[in-house]
């Protein structure tokens, strides 16, 4: 027998877009060059690689985001202890809207989210990088 599942996907990402910032390509971008903002990229090792990244972004594997968040967690990153507006993004916004009604349900403020996500980013013409894939040890 099927498990049933009581809050689809479609219900979580509603749910998340009606509670969280959802920021524009240049008013992320806006925010950034001001200093007032990181993005954070939520995307797997494989996409960035794949698909390159945002120059000056911060990498933030979505498994890890709540463990590099919290600073009692033995994985906590400093970055996060920044005096800045966190705007997370993955490839097309889901993750990213998610991640960040999580973070701010933890209580970091300010959160937002990048519509669209990288996408967006890329078809806006904005500047990307490539990312070398890391060696195989």
């Amino acid at each position: 027998m099927a498990q049933t599942i009581t809050r689809g996907i479609k219900s979580l990402l509603e749910e998340a877009n009606r509670e969280i910032e959802t920021m524009s390509v240049a008013d992320a971008k806006a925010a950034v060059e001001r200093g007032d903002a990181v993005l954070v990229d939520l995307r797997d090792p494989r996409e960035l690689e794949r698909e390159g990244r945002i120059p000056g972004s911060f990498f933030c594997p979505r498994g890890m985001l709540e463990f590099w968040i919290d600073p009692e967690s033995p994985y906590a990153k400093p970055i996060f202890q920044e005096n800045k507006k966190f705007i997370f993004h993955c490839a097309s916004g889901w993750r990213s809207a998610l991640a960040a009604k999580s973070a701010q349900d933890m209580g970091l403020k300010p959160v937002a989210h990048l519509g669209g996500g990288y996408k967006a980013w890329r078809d806006a013409g904005e500047a990307i990088e490539t990312v070398e894939p890391k060696a195989k040890a």
